[in-house]
């Protein structure tokens, strides 16, 4: 038996050495004077038994039996704690605090220590045995019997914490609230035994597509729910509920049967909707009554404008996907005039998108292609559609007029495109020189492998790199060094401020500064002669603008510059 004391009377100790050596000779002691030193030396091995002294100087006993009681709970150690001191008051604290016994030092004799030893190991075991007894007890209670995930009576408890600790910023907490679209149809259909598979099959299948800080709950029934906290913006939000609706993409298969599933979700976002657990649960759960009306298989924000933007943003992600395919995207063409002599020397593409007879623009669409990935497809097109509608206009009049065509970044990372570019070229036989890819400096500061392989491939292929949009926003000179670009096109809002003194000042740096680089100047935003004339003043080769022209359709351009 290892046995522990710890008391910082020398004497005591000894008195205690031969009192458990006279009860007990099979006994390995340690002792020590300090609740420090007995903590390393508990740390250091293992005991059955800790002699604990009450009263020391600097750290008294309590201490160091709430330490051990604290991070030692499944260690088989019975813990005695001894004193001078005959009050009752002071054995009471002691057992609260975890101790199995109490003894007098003056009644300290070999029998008595054995005794104490003895039903101080039983009364742990027997505690041990009742810890694990309440710990399997909170797992039922806290915890569904069915998937394993945590039940309603935690998940309101975690909703009523989390918006407690919720920090006093502009952080915001969302409840994700969803079940099972026709779900009483399958227990009806197949059976109770089948709906609890399902049921099971479904959690695990969301669980595996959450995250560590997603707390995932089933809160009845067929009704689960998730809490998201810390959340700067509802962004994230959207993309958790869309990656729940992706998990049924595919059928269940239930003992043989094969089972088609649907989610209908509700969500309310702390502290927009409400500050208290009660009514953002009934505002999620109104939300998800909402997304059933929709007509199931939807996404519901319980505030109107976040429901109007998601629905908004779901539309135009719904629709793009067969957009290609339905034919609705055209082009318009914007003129590139010569600055000295106002002659067109190009055009710039610019994608349109002809929906439900309204015609879209990029910034209502391109960021969500972008997030679904659907540029890919859009931008091959642009490409496509771009250099073979420059092909017929060079060709029909014998002209050298160049196009220049947007690129995001996502396109970045097609690992195809280099080989698609150059298919297109050879295609139509326009000269790459003639072909200017535009980047935004966003784009720019992607530094993939990737990423930078496909500019630099861009570039060996003869075709020219724009800068787009400089002197806003990422504006940085390192771009111009690090990257071949043969291009930089001043953005347009600084040439709608060229009155005032300081963009004035602006100006005339930037364009020295690209001038002394070396590299081609475009500038857009073009809306008056001043504007002409202040690129006239400093040199800038290429302008486009409405003081020329909007972008115009094919057809257009062909009846009006061609």
């Amino acid at each position: 038996m290892n046995i522990l004391i710890v008391d910082d009377d020398v004497v005591d100790r000894e008195h205690l050495i031969r009192t458990l050596n006279k009860a007990n000779s099979d006994c390995h002691i340690v002792e020590t004077e300090s609740v420090d030193e007995g903590l390393a030396a508990f740390k250091a091995e293992k005991f059955d038994v800790v002699l604990l002294d009450y009263r020391m100087p600097k750290r008294d006993g309590i201490e160091l039996l709430l330490e051990l009681r604290g991070a030692l709970v499944d260690h088989s150690v019975a813990i005695i704690m001894l004193s001078n001191s005959e009050e009752s008051d002071l054995a009471l604290e002691c057992i609260k605090n975890g101790a199995q016994d109490f003894l007098l030092k003056s009644e300290v004799t070999s029998s008595r220590l054995r005794r104490a030893i003895l039903q101080s190991q039983a009364r742990f075991e027997l505690e041990r045995k009742l810890y694990k007894s309440y710990q399997e007890a909170r797992e039922l209670a806290e915890h569904d019997s069915l998937t394993g995930l945590t039940n309603r009576y935690s998940f309101e408890e975690a909703l009523r914490l989390n918006i407690t600790q919720q920090p006093r910023d502009d952080a915001k907490l969302a409840l994700i609230l969803f079940d099972l679209d026709n779900f009483k149809f399958i227990n009806d259909s197949h059976g109770h035994d089948i709906g609890d598979l399902l049921l099971k099959q479904v959690s695990n299948r969301i669980y595996k597509c959450t995250r560590e800080n997603e707390l995932f709950s089933r809160v009845g029934g067929d009704e689960f729910s998730i809490i998201l906290n810390h959340l700067k913006s509802i962004d994230n939000v959207t993309r958790v509920s869309q990656r729940i609706l992706n998990c049924f993409d595919e059928p269940f298969n239930i003992s043989g049967i094969e089972i088609k599933m649907a989610a209908s979700i509700g969500i309310a976002i702390f502290p927009d909707n409400s500050v208290s657990a009660n009514e953002l649960l009934k505002y999620a759960d109104i939300a998800m009554y909402r997304a059933k009306k929709l007509g199931r298989n939807q996404i519901c924000y319980f505030e109107t404008e976040m429901q109007n933007q998601f629905l908004e943003q779901y539309k135009i992600e719904a629709n793009l996907v067969g957009a290609l395919d339905r034919d609705e995207f055209i082009l318009h063409y914007q003129p590139i005039v010569d600055t000295a002599t106002s002659k067109i020397t190009g055009f710039e593409a610019l994608i349109r998108w002809n929906f439900q007879n309204t015609l879209h623009f990029p910034d209502s669409f391109i960021p969500i292609a972008e997030s679904s990935r659907a540029i890919i497809n859009i931008g091959r097109w642009v490409i496509a559609k771009a250099i073979y509608q420059i092909s017929i206009w060079n060709l029909r009049n014998n002209k050298a007029l160049s196009i220049a065509i947007n690129l995001s970044s996502v396109q970045l990372a097609d690992k195809t495109l280099i080989n698609f570019i150059k298919s297109i070229i050879e295609k139509y036989q326009v000269p790459p020189a003639l072909i200017e890819f535009e980047l935004t400096e966003t784009a720019l500061l992607e530094t993939s492998s990737q990423a930078i392989a496909v500019i630099e491939s861009i570039s060996q292929l003869g075709c020219h790199i724009a800068l787009d949009d400089f002197g806003t926003g990422f504006s940085s000179v390192s771009h111009l060094q690090n990257f071949p670009i043969n291009t930089v096109k001043i953005d347009k809002s600084l040439m709608l401020a060229s009155n005032e003194p300081k963009t004035r000042a602006l100006i005339d740096g930037l364009t020295a500064m690209l001038h002394s680089l070396g590299l081609n100047i475009v500038a857009e935003g073009i809306e008056n002669e001043d504007n002409l004339r202040l690129c006239q003043q400093l040199n800038i080769q290429r302008t486009q603008g409405y003081f020329f022209s909007k972008p115009l359709s094919t057809r257009c351009i062909e009846k009006k510059y061609l």
